[in-house]
């Protein structure tokens, strides 16, 4: 096991990552960029929460700093290989349901993942960040690591996310070419991380990662942690999820794993380019259609020449 402690505020790798991506430079920590294209992952539902998946390119149009985009590529994905990144809080504060979160995990690693296209990391935080699984496609081993874990400690949660998006998530390459997500088990309620919340953000917006929480708060008051992991999810295109029963919970993750097989991808060339490093923000639309919803990162970071 990898038992990681973060120091101070890391450098990112990547300065601008939802952009496809050509190759990788022999310092591993550079990473060619192909300016030209922007890929976007998103889901499309109607008022009552239901995927529509029957839509073509001509049905959506985008519009980049409120300027319409020619899309150049238009995929409906259902069979994207995953990285996944599974995220559990195992702090003292959520110890009474901490049992059943993991075999609700262990329900869904057993449901989501295709051993032979698939990868997820497992990755508790309390005090500190530990990675228990690397990159598999091995659910025995996913599902044994989360049944072993042990609840103790305070809460790192914001490196955790900066962790999994910068050190494994981005590994992979080229970006676009996998679809990445984050399930996040916690209260949200952040008291030992050494990175901010919006620096976790950031490099999840970087490393194309979709953030779903799960709120282990079952007072049904919304919390300021609660809060938090709204926040983040909205930010990166996800959705927070909040199970005030057991039964509840296995639904949220059966939700994220429908939401996983049912989204579009598309791809254009930002007119005009930008190469400043600045965030730019996104908005992709049904023409015509103000009864569905569209749900994606509201924009990503350009590269900076």
């Amino acid at each position: 096991m990898n038992r990681r402690q973060f120091l101070g505020t890391a450098t990112p790798l990547v300065t601008a990552t939802p952009l496809a991506l050509l190759g990788q430079a022999p310092d591993p920590n550079r990473i060619i960029l192909d300016v030209f294209r922007v890929n976007f992952l998103f889901t499309v539902s109607d008022r009552k929460g239901r995927f529509v998946i029957n839509l073509t390119k001509n049905d959506f149009e985008v519009f980049e700093e409120k300027k319409p985009q020619s899309i150049l590529e238009f995929i409906a994905e259902s069979n994207l290989p995953l990285r996944l990144g599974i995220l559990i809080d195992t702090s003292n504060s959520i110890r009474d349901r901490f049992r059943f979160q993991q075999e609700a995990a262990v329900e869904f690693v057993n449901s989501v993942i295709r051993p032979k296209e698939d990868r997820a990391i497992v990755v508790s935080f309390d005090n500190q960040v530990e990675l228990r699984a690397d990159l598999t496609g091995d659910v025995d081993k996913l599902a044994q690591t989360i049944r072993d874990m042990r609840a103790g400690g305070g809460t790192a949660l914001y490196d955790a996310i900066y962790f999994a998006c910068k050190d494994k998530l981005m590994q992979d390459q080229p970006l676009f070419k996998f679809r990445r997500a984050m399930v996040v088990l916690s209260d949200g309620d952040d008291t030992q991380s050494i990175h901010t919340r919006e620096q976790a953000i950031e490099m999840a917006l970087k490393a194309d990662v979709v953030i779903y929480s799960i709120s282990t708060n079952i007072t049904r008051i919304e919390s300021d942690g609660d809060k938090v992991l709204k926040h983040m999810s909205e930010r990166t295109g996800g959705v927070t999820f909040f199970p005030f029963k057991a039964s509840d919970l296995a639904q949220s993750f059966e939700n994220i794993a429908n939401e996983l097989r049912s989204q579009y991808n598309i791809l254009y060339r930002p007119e005009p380019i930008k190469t400043d490093g600045q965030w730019h923000p996104v908005q992709i639309r049904v023409k015509g259609r103000k009864d569905l919803i569209v749900r994606a990162r509201p924009g990503y970071f350009a590269p900076k020449t």
